[in-house]
Formats: structure tokens, sequence, C-alpha cells
């Protein structure tokens, strides 16, 4: 009896390990981690507590009875991160190719729904070959077992997907609909249909990392919102994102200590240029606002007119939006729009402050944005400020332009307070645009029509390139020195600290998608 449970317990302890120590090589050959290494990584050491260890799958269909493997290709359970709790799930491509089915599926649904019940984010490290065939249609409805629960998980607590290996058909639906999707640079990839079937249906040639590695979809798609060198900067990366988020939807992100000292940052003074079109790095500006080494940008490889990411101001997390007017001048287009909305509606979900630094001269023009529906994607940036929350700060570095200037987190969307460096102008549009406009008989019929330009451009300069008619209006709260901006903000936040804002009762809105 006692020989027969020794037997029992070798055979578990193989097939947990990944059935098996060559298994283990082959992952390693391929530059990447066990799903039990991942985890490791990923939690605090000695907190991971296993469920499911010694499930197997049910079907007997193609030989399947005769290839059975404890855990059926994922590891599920929870421990902490940053002795935070989380519930996590490590696919195991080791396992039947990390395959999923029904005891699988069953698997990542119980532990999402724990994480549900106790309040706590999902973390999700998938390493899959896709639906297993061998259980037909039982596999489609364990997918989508997964993603009704990821739609109803989403706003309620975290949900971050970590791609470290293929990704492909149904599969990929799970980790688009969570909250943040990273994945490894030439070992992972995620597409809807295979470079086999895109070349059988359009004749194209393509392999699946051009097709759907992870540069593919950072900088070109926008699918991922982070591009990772291996597998341990993907898991450094889930641990870093955790740091700014609150446990679910009814807490606030933790406060880190901090003790106040010399809040003047002086070079802001200068940091503007000279000429109004030169462009500048809006990176600059948030590194010197921000706590030293907080900033942590978010979808930094696509759609880089707008930057967007975490940071902390005097400890607390907070979420930056910021037009670049160093990339087409800072303008909003169809990507960008969609790239700031979701981070918006991110931060609302989870009670995280907003903070914007505007420096925008309007929509991209031009047939491809219009006929690519610049309009309704537009809107979505407007409808996640107006639906927003939280506390909302805006900082007006530069240029705020026409309707941009309201999509922008303006006080007549429901920004909390808006400051305006001294050089910032808030108007319909550019000084020359408009003057030739306004005053196109005089300057068509001038003696000197460029001079007379020149003359009409520094009049309507003089009455609206400030920011003093939108402060006379209260549109801008204070015009401040550039250098006061943090002292500002630290200020601001701390009175917002507890801001109520009910929205009207609905079932939900209606953003335009």
């Amino acid at each position: 009896m006692k020989e027969k449970s020794e037997d029992l317990k070798r055979r578990v302890n193989e097939a947990l390990q990944g059935g098996g120590e060559k298994r283990i090589e082959a992952q390693h050959a391929k530059g990447k981690l066990t799903a039990r290494e991942r985890i490791d990584l990923l939690v605090d050491a000695g907190s991971f507590q296993e469920l499911g260890q010694l499930v197997t799958h049910r079907s007997s269909n193609f030989g399947l009875d005769k290839t059975k493997f404890y855990g059926d290709g994922v590891v599920t359970g929870y421990g902490k991160v940053h002795g935070r709790l989380v519930y996590v799930f490590s696919q195991d491509f080791t396992v039947i190719g990390g395959s999923l089915a029904e005891a699988h599926a069953e698997k990542i649904c119980k532990i999402m729904d724990l994480a549900m019940k106790n309040g706590a984010p999902v973390l999700g490290l998938n390493d899959s070959g896709g639906a297993r065939i061998q259980e037909g249609v039982v596999s489609l409805g364990g997918y989508a077992d997964i993603f009704y629960r990821n739609t109803r998980a989403s706003g309620v607590i975290p949900q971050i997907s970590a791609v470290m290996g293929p990704c492909a058909g149904g599969a990929v639906y799970s980790p688009a609909l969570t909250d943040f999707i990273l994945m490894v640079e030439d070992t992972s990839y995620m597409f809807v249909t295979g470079p086999n079937v895109v070349k059988t249906v359009t004749h194209e040639e393509v392999t699946s990392e051009e097709l759907g590695g992870a540069s593919a979809h950072s900088v070109k798609s926008g699918v991922t919102q982070f591009s990772c060198k291996n597998d341990v900067d993907a898991i450094e990366h889930v641990k870093r994102l955790l740091s700014y988020m609150p446990q679910n939807c009814e807490e606030k992100a933790a406060r880190l200590p901090y003790e106040a000292g010399n809040e003047q940052r002086e070079t802001l003074n200068d940091i503007i240029p000279d000429a109004p079109n030169q462009p500048y790095d809006i990176r600059e500006v948030i590194e010197e606002v921000a706590d030293e080494a907080t900033f942590f940008e978010v979808h930094k490889n696509f759609a880089d007119n707008i930057v967007v990411g975490f940071a902390r101001l005097a400890g607390r997390s907070i979420g930056i939006v910021a037009n670049q007017p160093a990339v087409l001048a800072g303008v909003l287009d169809i990507k960008c729009s969609v790239k700031a909305a979701r981070f918006v509606r991110f931060c609302d979900a989870f009670n995280i402050p907003l903070l914007v630094f505007e420096d925008v001269p309007g929509f991209l023009p031009g047939t491809d944005q219009e006929w690519n529906a610049i309009i309704s994607n537009g809107a979505k940036l407007l409808y996640a400020f107006s639906e927003a929350t939280v506390p909302r700060i805006t900082v007006i570095t530069r240029k705020a332009y026409g309707g941009a200037y309201d999509v922008m987190n303006s006080k007549h969307i429901g920004a909390d307070l808006n400051f305006a460096w001294p050089g910032a102008e808030i108007a319909v549009m550019g000084a020359k645009g408009a003057a030739e406009i306004i005053f196109r008989k005089e300057i068509n019929g001038a003696a000197d029509p460029a001079a007379m330009l020149v003359e009409k451009e520094k009049e309507y300069a003089d009455l609206f390139a400030n920011p003093y008619n939108a402060a006379a209006r209260g549109y801008v709260d204070e015009v401040i020195e550039p250098a006061s901006t943090r002292e500002k903000l630290m200020a601001g936040f701390e009175s917002l600290e507890n801001k109520v804002e009910n929205l009207p009762r609905k079932k939900h809105g209606n953003i335009p998608l």
C-alpha cells in the first residue's frame, strides 16, 4: 500500500512539473519559462496556493484517454503580489499544447468566480495552442464561459493578461476583454486566423510574428499595451502595473508615504519653446511634475501623438493623459482618441484620479480620418471624460484649439480644476487662420496684403491667444507659473480626495463604438 502511495506521489509530481524534465528543457530552449516558474516569479515567495492540482480531462475521443495529465494543462490558484491577494492562472504549453477544453476552462472559471467574490485582481498567463480539437464543441463552450466572466468582471476587478506564447482563434478574445495585455517579443503571438489561413484566403505570405507578434500589436493594431523583452520582463511589468491599482472598484489605490519638500520645478519655466510651432517632449513635463521615477507609460509604441500612463503625485496613484507636441503637433486622431478613451475609462472604473496635460491644435484633417470615422472615434474620448466621476484636473501648457479644447477634459465636460500656463492659447483656431477668415476683405483690399495679414493676426492673437479670456469666464480656474504646477496639482488633488459624483440612474450608456 505504501509503495502504491509513493508511486502515485511520484507520478503526480512528474505531471505537475509539466510532464517531466524533457518538456521543461524544451520550454527553456524556446526562451520561455514553464507555467510554474512564471507563477513563482509573479507571486510573493511561499504565498501561492494551488487549486485543482489533480484535475484531469474527461474525454476519451481520439485516444485522449491514453494521454492524461494532472492539472489538464493549466495551473490555477491564488497568492500575493507585494502582500496583496491575486488570483492566477498559468497555461502550460508542455501539456497537450496548453489547449483549452472542459476541465481546463472550469479551473480558470473557478478562480475568476473566487476573484469576483473576494474583490481581487485576476492575472492570466496565456500560453496555449487554442481549443482542444478532440473535445469538439465542449472546448468552444469553455471559451465562452471564460468570456462571459471576463465581461462580468470588467470594471469590478482589474484583469491583466500576459500573452507568453501562442494565442490564436477564439483564445484571443479573453485577453481582449481584459484591462491590459502584455506580450513577449519573439515568443508570443495573437491572431484570429493564422498565416496558413491568411495565405489560403487572401494569398498573402506572412509569418506568425509579422501577423500577430508583439511588435505588430504594440505598434500597428494597438491590441497590446506592453511589448516585453522576455518572460521575466513581462512578469515585472505585471507587478508594477498592479502597484498603481486598487484591489477592486470599491477601493482606492494604496497611497505611499510622502514627505513634502520644495515642490517648485524651475525647469518648467523654460520648457515651452518661444516659437509656437516648435515641438517639445511632453514626457519632460510629466517627469518634472510626477514623483521621481514613478511615471509608468502605457501603450508607449502606439498612437504616440498622445501619452498615457500611471504615476504618483505626493504618493497618490494618478492616471495621466497628455497631448504629445513632438508627434504630429499633438493633434487628436482616430488611434490616439481610442487609446486615451480606453485608459480614461479604466482609471474611472477603479477610482484613479486623472491629470490631463493639454497642448492640442485640433483634430487631424484628411479623407483617411473622415472615412475611417474620426467623428465617432473622437467622440469616444469625449464620452470617456464626460462620464468619468473621479477627480479630474487639466493643465493647458500651450495650445487648446477648437473642438479638441472641449474634448481634452475641459470645464464644460466636468473637469474639477483647470489651470493654464501664461503662454496658453485658448481659441477656436490659430491666430493666422482666424485672421484670414475674419479679416478677409481688409486683407484682400490692402495695398500690402501680407503686411495686413500680420497686423490682423497680431490683433486676433492679442485678444484670444492667451488664457485670460477663458479665465475671466471661469473656464480656467487659475493662470499659474509653470514652476508651481506640481505644487498646485498636489493641493488640487488633496482638495478633491473625497469627491462624490453620481451619474444619472440608468442601465448603462451607449458609448459610440
